[in-house]
């Protein structure tokens, strides 16, 4: 359970549907979850999920949507200003100016390879309250052809640090996260020490991976089972991009919504 997050730090995701029916029956069987559309009025709905009386992702829809849709991840920030003032800086793209309202302001932006993400200033939203359990937001994930270019930009703008990998993705960490994460899961930096994670693996926020593709930001889901949720998609409408596959702590697979927005399934399954 959270209660809010630092500044610098993914808090939220959702995604925008032309469809709403059918993309609200699809990840309300592929995850459980129950909806609540917080749009007051007009054609637009803001449908936020809900796992155990928490909100957990939301999906929008309505005229404006994308006719290809995606998962968007949301960065807490202190001031959604001085964030766009410093995308520009670093190389970025302001797509949408910050937009006020009670709830919180939101900006969205592009990074310097061209993938969109956007900042969250809290109001009375303060982001997921509920991750890393099945059916929950799991992680997010940034790839690009220039991961060198995309550690220096995410630094400049929210102090991430990441540690250059030979092989695979690079660990993105904020310094002293693991600090807020104490509150909510005493004996964290322990246990992860004990498992062998590697040192400043506590911070971790994210993670950057180098692709020959356009530069996006993928996410993750929990589940747990991933072979028994791919089905459940499929039978949903839902296209199995990459079947289920075990790492050494997680079976995962890649799946697409009936409108295509991408995303990943994750079972953790560590070693014995």
């Amino acid at each position: 359970m959270r209660e809010g997050f630092p500044p610098g730090v993914p808090c939220w995701v959702d995604t925008a549907q032309r469809d709403r029916e059918r993309a609200l029956t699809f990840y309300g069987d592929v995850f459980g979850w129950s909806f609540d559309n917080r749009m007051a009025a007009g054609p637009e709905a803001y449908d936020v999920a809900h796992l155990g009386g928490r909100d957990v992702a939301a999906i929008s829809s309505g005229p404006e949507a994308p006719e290809a849709p995606a998962w968007i991840t949301y960065i807490r920030v202190g001031s959604a200003d001085e964030a766009a003032s410093k995308v520009e800086r670093s190389g970025g793209t302001v797509t949408i100016a910050p937009q006020r309202d009670d709830v919180g302001t939101m900006a969205a932006f592009a990074d310097p390879a061209g993938a969109p993400f956007r900042v969250w200033h809290p109001g009375i939203h303060h982001g997921a309250e509920l991750v890393n359990e099945p059916g929950t937001w799991n992680w997010s994930g940034l790839q690009t052809p220039d991961p060198e270019r995309a550690a220096a930009f995410y630094g400049e703008v929210f102090g991430w640090e990441v540690d250059p990998a030979p092989a695979g993705p690079s660990l993105v960490r904020l310094p002293g996260y693991a600090d807020f994460l104490e509150r909510f899961d005493p004996g964290l930096r322990a246990r992860h020490a004990e498992a062998g994670a590697p040192e400043g693996f506590s911070d971790a926020i994210a993670w950057i991976a180098a692709s020959d593709g356009p530069a996006h930001w993928s996410v993750t889901f929990a589940v747990a089972d991933a072979d028994v949720v791919t089905k459940i998609a499929e039978r949903g409408g839902g296209t199995v991009v990459t079947p289920p596959y075990a790492t050494e702590w997680t079976r995962e697979a890649e799946l697409r919504d009936p409108a295509g927005a991408a995303f990943t399934i994750s079972a953790f399954s560590p070693p014995t």
